[in-house]
């Protein structure tokens, strides 16, 4: 049972960074749609089309086709990075303040011996193992490398099992837990107080 509330409450924080991923989803290609008004030849190109043009696009202008291509590789990868910087600032400020995320609350867990400082290595590791790892990957993906963004996916994969799996285990404490020396504990609930004997006449 613990093992399942565990994962119930990775699925509800996740879901939360599915969420916020495709909010920077739907406004980076809205952005880089938007840099087609710029050029009249491309009026009816797509955001995914130029984001994977490598930046051949206008015969005529090779330089700005290039510059076309670079600005919206770097809209992609400013949204990466902001999904990474927003996932380990609520993993942080949830943990160091309440020790517990929105997920864990809601089933009833918590992060014990978790200060600010234990917080941040928590959430670092955290992050990297759930989304980090993949955002460099998608990265190392839209800049053409596609041996490294493999390499990188792999080792995703692997960092994330280390992280997880471990909760399995008699102990239940995943690699950011043994990292930053905390552990996760079920929320105590007082027992009922016992009834109140019968009077003897």
């Amino acid at each position: 049972m613990p093992t399942f509330r565990r994962a119930l409450a990775w699925l509800i924080d996740f879901a939360l960074v599915l969420t916020l991923a495709t909010a920077l989803a739907v406004f980076t290609f809205n952005r880089i749609s938007a840099l087609v008004t710029e050029v009249p030849d491309l009026a009816t190109a797509s955001g995914w089309e130029i984001l994977t043009s490598r930046g051949d696009l206008v015969d005529a202008s090779e330089d700005f086709g290039n510059s076309l291509w670079r600005k919206s590789v770097l809209y992609v990868e400013q949204a990466f990075g902001l999904l990474v910087l927003v996932t380990f600032l609520y993993q942080w400020a949830a943990l160091a303040l309440s020790k517990r995320t929105l997920g864990k609350a809601l089933v009833g867990l918590k992060v014990t011996e978790c200060p600010p400082g234990r917080a941040a290595v928590r959430a670092a590791v955290t992050t990297t193992a759930d989304v980090g790892l993949y955002a460099l990957a998608c990265c190392l993906l839209v800049e053409g490398m596609f041996v490294l963004s493999f390499l990188c996916w792999t080792v995703a994969v692997a960092v994330f099992l280390l992280n997880s799996l471990p909760v399995l285990s008699p102990a239940r404490r995943s690699l950011a837990d043994r990292v930053a020396g905390t552990s996760v504990s079920g929320l105590r609930i007082a027992p009922p107080p016992p009834p109140a004997p019968a009077p003897t006449w």
